[in-house]
């Protein structure tokens, strides 16, 4: 008891335990996804390269519930698919927001998402089209996976109504229900080798279902069309156009920016241990970190940025 009495004390000495502690809850996404691994590298990073620091994971529903709790103050720094950033400025009620976000700030643009439709060879679905009738999981009911298959399906002309059944469940229960033949297909927005869709994969055989260029020219920003190269996934022969959007780390405007400086500086001088924990990673880039932001940069995002050359 002496011992571990001098130990606490020897503690409460340190500059965190004197209340230097900077508490920094990342919120990232379901442990199936690219989000929460990415999350757990950032915990790390920010452990070891910010003095004081507190880092924590936490796993949610992803996007929607990760930038209203931003706004409530709730998280530090999260996980965001850019048109969610942007529905979220605007007040986009139908996609979660009831009222404009005004406290969000974007860290950095880093990585795209791919929206992946896997199918089961069995199913015979080939096309978007041959999803009427159908069986299929769209996400985790707003998130912003479910949001992009409502944006998707009404830029090909087409609804849930459509479908022949929808369930809205996160990327490892869609993949469970897929292995027992309870449902047809799922949609997963998310960096492309998703472990989810590599477990399925390894399980049955698949079908990726292409996303015709013509359904993200329809959408606009921040949709573009790009190919889930071959061999992304086992028994995946050919490349597969989709859709993609942009990712973002966003945080809030009392956020001080000291330390949003300090989390910029420490990601992008330390993006070998988030390549390592995802090849998701492997995409982003200093050099386009600040384009595009749907809402306005951290102060102190920025000033790392223009430090850095990179603005």
């Amino acid at each position: 008891m002496l011992v571990a009495g001098a130990a606490a004390a020897s503690m409460a000495l340190t500059p965190a335990a004197a209340g230097a502690q900077e508490f920094i809850n990342i919120l990232t996404g379901g442990q199936a996804g690219v989000y929460y691994p990415l999350g757990v590298a950032l915990e790390k990073v920010f452990a070891d390269n910010i003095e004081g620091a507190r880092p924590s994971v936490q796993s949610t529903k992803a996007s929607v519930e990760n930038l209203n709790l931003l706004q409530d103050g709730r998280g530090e720094i999260a996980f965001s698919l850019g048109d969610s950033v942007k529905a979220a400025g605007e007040g986009d009620e139908e996609a979660g927001f009831a009222q404009p976000l005004d406290k969000l700030r974007v860290i950095a643009a880093i990585y795209p998402n791919f929206v992946q439709i896997v199918a089961s060879a069995e199913s015979g679905i080939e096309s978007l089209d041959d999803l009427k009738g159908k069986a299929l999981s769209v996400g985790a009911p707003r998130s912003g996976t479910e949001l992009n298959a409502r944006q998707i399906f009404q830029a090909a002309g087409m609804s849930y109504d459509d479908l022949g059944k929808v369930e809205y469940l996160p990327f490892a229960e869609s993949v469970e229900l897929m292995k027992n033949r309870q449902i047809d297909a799922t949609l997963q927005s998310a960096g492309l080798g998703v472990a989810s869709i590599r477990d399925l994969a390894s399980a049955i055989p698949i079908k990726v279902v292409a996303v015709p260029q013509e359904i993200a020219e329809t959408l606009g920003a921040p949709f573009v069309s790009e190919p889930i190269p071959a061999g992304t996934y086992e028994g995946q022969d050919e490349d597969v156009q989709t859709v993609a959007i942009v990712n973002y780390l966003v945080t809030h405007s009392d956020v001080s920016d000291d330390l949003a400086y300090a989390m910029t500086k420490a990601i992008f001088e330390n993006l070998d241990q988030l390549k390592a924990a995802h090849a998701a990673a492997n995409a982003i880039s200093i050099e386009t970190a600040a384009e595009g932001a749907p809402v306005p940069l951290h102060p102190g995002a920025e000033r790392y940025y223009k430090e850095a050359g990179a603005l």
